[in-house]
């Protein structure tokens, strides 16, 4: 299905709707490279620079979904001890109930995104309240610092009316090229599986979630290996502007 629209740039384009989260693994993947090869970083990014911008060697980006939660802490706590920054894309509602939480993610160094208010799919919702959750979002969360704000659809799910309604109030779509697999199993073992040698590659930027605890007993391992082959892991802001 294709639509009509102008882009971020004023220009008239027509584009593939795009619905990641609709589509078989196959089938996703085929599509995000076609919006991928289409629509403009200004719009929506899956990975970032191959090198950090504090990191003068590869790099990647470690991402978590759908906190803050009772977990948050021991996430925390764990990336503390394995001295690592992270990227966290968190859900409005959380937000509103664990204030706290937001500020120990932030005071311990992550980077904060939105994730919508209620987790609802981007596509599902008219303009009006779309501009609503992102900004409801963004008010419980710190300020960006001069850059756009960091924003990720719930469930990956994007169209080319909601991409252009968050690029328009002034947010950076980030996705991901490179996914744990930690939403379908509560293994630890095969979520570090996911990253064996090869994988992911620098400039990716990796999905994870908050309140697993088999996400939180694999990333030891996770980082460990990422290290071990080079890696710095850097936050998306990094990544995308380093």
């Amino acid at each position: 299905m294709t639509s009509g629209i102008v882009d971020a740039a004023g220009s008239d384009v027509r584009r593939d709707v795009v619905a990641l989260d609709g589509l078989s693994r196959a089938g996703r993947r085929g599509a995000r490279k076609l919006a991928e090869a289409l629509m403009p970083r200004s719009l929506v990014v899956w990975r970032g620079k191959r090198a950090g911008i504090r990191a003068n060697r590869p790099s990647v980006a470690l991402t978590f979904d759908d906190g803050p939660d009772a977990m948050t802490p021991d996430y925390l706590s764990v990336l503390s001890e394995l001295g690592v920054r992270a990227t966290f894309f968190l859900v409005g509602r959380q937000c509103a109930r664990h204030p706290e939480l937001v500020k120990r993610i932030a005071a311990d160094g992550h980077e904060v995104g939105a994730h919508g208010y209620t987790h609802r799919r981007f596509p599902s919702l008219a303009a009006r309240e779309l501009e609503e959750e992102l900004w409801k979002t963004q008010r419980l969360l710190p300020p960006s610092h001069g850059r756009k704000p960091l924003l990720r659809p719930p469930h990956g799910a994007i169209s080319v009316s909601s991409l252009l309604t968050c690029a328009r109030a002034g947010f950076t779509t980030v996705l991901w090229s490179h996914d744990s697999g930690d939403s379908r199993t509560e293994r630890s073992e095969e979520v570090a599986s996911a990253f064996e040698p090869g994988s992911p590659h620098a400039g990716d930027i990796v999905l994870m979630h908050e309140g697993q605890p088999w996400t939180i007993d694999a990333l030891p391992r996770v980082v460990g290996g990422l290290k071990e082959r080079g890696h710095a892991l850097v936050s998306v802001g990094e990544l995308l502007h380093g």
